[in-house]
C-alpha cells in the first residue's frame, strides 16, 4: 500500500507541489528517502522515528521507501518531516488515507513529537487555497496561514494532537488571528535632528516620490539619523504590497508572530555583507537584503566600504525591481522594488575639506575613496546631497523644526496626486517608477524649464538616465507644491540634487 501526502517545495517565493509517496514492502528493514533530498530532508528519518517512538509507536521491520515527486526537483528544508510522518501513520493504519488526502502539509518534528515552526507557511497556504485543499501546519504558524483566505486550517502543536483530531477524540481549534503590525508610535521624529534643513527637504522629496538618495558628509553630521526617519514619512503598505512583503518574510522564516507586515521594511546591512547576503543566493537560495526590503527602504551606510562587486550587483535590481539568482541547480527570482538610501564619508578619515581635521593625504585620499564607487551605480541615485557638519550654534539651539507627522502629511498628499495621475493598480505607483511615455506625458516641463534642463544636461554632461531622473525629481517637487505643471523653478531645484557627489578619477 502507498500513501500520498501533498506538501510544497519553494522556488523563490513561488511554490511547487510535491507528492510525498510512502510505501512499506516486504524485505530487509530499511528506511530510504529518494527524490533529490538535501541533508535536512534525509535526516527526517531519525526525527520521524524518534517522534513516533515518543508516542509509543515503532516502525515495522519492513522496507520503507519515501519518494518525493517530482524526483528531479531538489528538495530542501525540514518542513518535509510532518508529511512523511503522516504518510507513515497512514500506511500503518493509525490514521486513514482519506484523512491526509485533501491537505497540504508542512512542519518540522521534534524528537518528542512536537511540531516546530517552519518558514514559507503563507505561500504554502496560498497554494492550498488555490487547490481547494486545507493546510496542516505548526501551531505557531497558524495565524500566518489565515492571511491566505477562508479555508480549512489545522494548526497542531504536536503529532499526537493531529492523530487525536483525526480519530475524533480531540478537536483542534481554528487559529486566532494576530493583529497586523502597525507603525510603532515610538518611531524617531524628524524634529530631533537639529539643523540640516536642506537635507530634510531632500528627504521629504525622496519620500514623496520614492527616489533613491545618496548623502555625503563628515562623521556625526546626521546621515544615519536622517535615513532612520524616512520610514516614518512613507505611506502605509497597500494590501497587495503588505501581502508581497509578508510572503518574502515568510519564506525567509523571519515573520514575527504570524502578523501581516504593515510597516515599510527597513533593512540596514553591515558593509561586510557578502553578495548572497545582499542580493540573494547561497547554497540554499534565499532572499537577500534587497528582497527583504521589498516595498521599503534599503539603507547602506558607509557605502564605499562595501565590496565593489557587491554594490555593482545592485545595479540591475534597482532598475528592474527584481533579482534573478542563477545557479547550476537553481534559477529563482525574488521581487526587489526598494528605495535605496546610502550614506558615505567624503574620504577615509571623513574630514575632507576641513583644514583642521583632514589627513595629510587630502585631497588625494578623497579621490581614492570615492573612486571605489562605479559611475553607473552613482547614476542610479535620483538625489545626491552634501550633509555638512552641524555647527555649535545649531546644536545648542532648541529643537523647533517640523515633526515627522507634519512632513508626512505633505508626503501623503503628494503620493495621492501620483496615484490619481497614474491610476490605482498601475505598475507606476510613484514618480520614481515613471518612465518612457508616462514620464514624457506628465513630467515635460514648460518652455523655460525645458531650456534650463537642456542647458544643464550639456554643462553637467548628464546621461540619459540622469536626464530622466532630474525630470522625475522635478515632477515630485511640483507635486509637493500642488502644481500640475513642471516649471523652471522645479527643474532648478531638481538640478541642485543632481550634484555629482562622485568624481571619477
Amino acid at each position: 500500500m502507498t500513501a500520498h501526502v501533498t506538501t510544497v517545495a519553494f522556488a523563490g517565493i513561488n511554490t511547487i507541489a510535491v507528492d510525498v509517496q510512502v510505501q512499506m514492502a516486504s524485505g530487509l528493514p530499511a528506511f530510504t528517502v529518494v527524490g533529490l533530498p538535501d541533508k535536512a530532508v534525509s535526516e527526517a528519518r531519525e526525527r520521524v522515528r524518534s517522534a513516533l517512538s515518543a508516542m509509543g509507536l515503532s516502525l515495522p521491520p519492513k522496507r520503507i521507501t519515501i519518494n518525493l515527486a517530482p524526483a528531479d526537483l531538489q528538495k530542501e528544508g525540514s518542513h518535509f518531516d510532518l508529511p512523511i510522518a503522516l504518510g507513515l501513520l497512514a500506511v500503518m493504519d493509525v490514521i486513514s488515507l482519506e484523512d491526509v488526502s485533501s491537505w497540504v502539509v508542512l512542519g518540522e518534528l521534534g524528537l518528542d513529537g512536537s511540531i516546530s515552526a517552519v518558514g514559507g507557511v503563507l505561500p504554502a497556504a496560498m497554494e492550498a487555497a488555490s487547490r481547494d485543499c486545507g493546510i496542516i501546519c505548526p501551531k505557531a504558524n497558524g495565524p500566518e496561514a489565515l492571511w491566505a483566505g477562508d479555508f480549512d486550517i489545522l494548526a497542531a502543536p504536536s503529532l499526537i494532537s493531529l492523530i487525536n483530531h483525526f480519530k475524533g477524540s480531540q478537536i483542534l481549534p481554528r487559529p486566532v488571528p494576530v493583529k497586523a503590525l502597525s507603525p510603532a508610535s515610538d518611531q524617531p521624529d524628524l524634529r530631533d535632528i537639529k539643523g540640516q534643513e536642506s537635507a530634510k527637504r531632500a528627504l521629504e522629496i525622496a519620500a514623496a516620490g520614492g527616489h533613491n538618495l545618496l548623502m555625503n558628509g563628515p562623521p556625526g553630521s546626521g546621515k544615519s539619523m536622517l535615513a532612520a526617519r524616512l520610514p516614518g514619512l512613507l505611506p502605509d503598505l497597500s494590501p497587495t504590497e503588505a501581502l508581497e512583503s509578508t510572503v518574502i518574510h515568510s519564506v525567509s522564516g523571519i515573520l514575527p508572530e504570524g502578523g501581516l507586515v504593515r510597516m515599510r521594511p527597513y533593512r540596514s546591512p553591515h558593509h561586510s555583507a557578502s553578495m548572497p547576503a545582499l542580493v540573494g543566493g547561497g547554497h540554499r537560495v534565499r532572499p537577500g537584503e534587497i528582497s527583504l526590503a521589498h516595498h521599503g527602504v534599503l539603507f547602506l551606510d558607509e557605502l564605499p566600504e562595501f565590496q565593489r562587486n557587491v554594490l555593482d550587483a545592485l545595479r540591475q535590481p534597482l532598475e528592474t525591481g527584481e533579482v534573478s539568482v542563477a545557479r547550476a541547480n537553481a534559477h529563482v527570482t525574488y521581487p526587489a522594488r526598494v528605495q535605496l538610501i546610502a550614506a558615505m564619508n567624503p574620504c577615509r578619515c571623513g574630514y575632507l575639506g576641513d583644514e583642521h581635521a583632514a589627513c595629510s593625504r587630502a585631497p588625494r585620499c578623497g579621490e581614492d575613496y570615492q573612486s571605489r564607487l562605479s559611475g553607473p551605480l552613482i547614476d542610479r541615485f535620483d538625489i545626491q546631497i552634501d550633509v555638512p557638519a552641524v555647527t555649535p550654534d545649531e546644536l545648542d539651539a532648541p529643537a523647533n523644526g517640523e515633526t515627522t507627522a507634519t512632513v508626512r502629511a505633505r508626503v501623503l498628499r503628494a503620493r495621492d496626486r501620483q496615484i490619481n495621475r497614474y491610476g490605482p493598480g498601475n505598475k507606476v505607483s510613484c514618480n520614481a517608477l515613471a518612465d518612457g511615455e508616462v514620464l514624457t506625458r506628465f513630467a515635460t516641463p514648460d518652455p523655460e524649464g525645458r531650456a534650463l534642463l537642456q542647458d544643464a544636461t550639456r554643462r553637467m554632461k548628464l546621461s540619459a538616465r540622469g536626464y530622466h531622473r532630474v525630470l522625475r525629481v522635478a515632477r515630485t517637487i511640483a507635486d509637493l507644491g500642488n502644481s500640475d505643471i513642471v516649471t523652471r523653478s522645479h527643474i532648478a531645484e531638481a538640478l541642485i540634487y543632481r550634484k555629482m557627489v562622485y568624481r571619477h578619477k
